[in-house]
């Protein structure tokens, strides 16, 4: 009888909580066949999803998926935009069953641990890049294309992906923790596909929130100046 109360009890928990309750990081560890620990962090805010595997605690990136998606009663369906495992999911949608309770969250076989549920960073969301300043003036970037570079944060992490929906491209990702404080937004790189050598390196740029867009600027990762305008994604 407790069980079955308990499992009445984790799906009335879901009604309240619906795609909102998911917003955040989540996480999961995995052993592969040598013995070595695999991190799994996604991330969901604004109707989108991230998920990406690495070695731990070397950094090492192995993968990365993700995606818009949407919940009806118990079940979470997501529509995938990238695949790296597997670049035939791009298009096509899945369904997985949804549990979630306390901190806990069940989806089809896979449980997931909450991280934080998108506080307290100042950015967390879904965001596209929609500008860059050149010769001291904004230009705007189309981002209703195929070709999108995202970067989707919870309250505590963050992972930028690059990828075209059209011709299932992946082109790089990276990710970690990040932090906003007096204007500043600093990223620890946890993972980085492109250069695992960068694993462990901080960057901090300035941020400034300008009517609803997210004004980037500061060195890159090579140590050139860049300035970037984000703009909220939305499903």
């Amino acid at each position: 009888m407790k069980t079955i109360l308990g499992i009445a009890l984790a799906l009335i928990s879901f009604q309240f909580i619906s795609a909102q309750g998911l917003q955040g990081a989540w996480e999961r560890s995995t052993t592969n066949e040598e013995g070595i620990k695999i991190k799994h962090v996604a991330i969901i805010a604004d109707g989108f999803f991230s998920e990406a595997f690495f070695e731990e605690p070397s950094g090492k990136f192995l993968g990365t998926m993700g995606g818009s998606f949407k919940t009806e009663n118990n079940v979470f369906q997501r529509t995938y935009e990238f695949s790296t495992p597997n670049t035939e999911l791009v298009g096509s949608k899945e369904n997985f069953t949804l549990i979630i309770g306390g901190d806990q969250l069940r989806l089809g076989e896979t449980t997931w641990t909450r991280v934080d549920d998108g506080s307290p960073g100042d950015l967390a969301g879904a965001w596209l890049i929609s500008g860059r300043k050149q010769d001291g003036e904004i230009v705007k970037r189309d981002t209703s294309g195929p070709r999108k570079t995202m970067k989707i944060l919870s309250g505590t992490r963050f992972q930028w992906i690059a990828f075209n929906t059209e011709t299932k491209q992946f082109m790089g990702t990276g990710g970690g923790t990040y932090t906003t404080v007096d204007g500043k937004y600093t990223e620890n790189i946890g993972f980085f596909s492109r250069d695992d050598s960068r694993v462990g390196a901080s960057l901090e740029f300035n941020y400034e929130l300008v009517d609803g867009d997210w004004h980037h600027s500061g060195l890159s990762s090579k140590g050139q100046p860049i300035y970037e305008v984000w703009s909220k994604r939305t499903p």
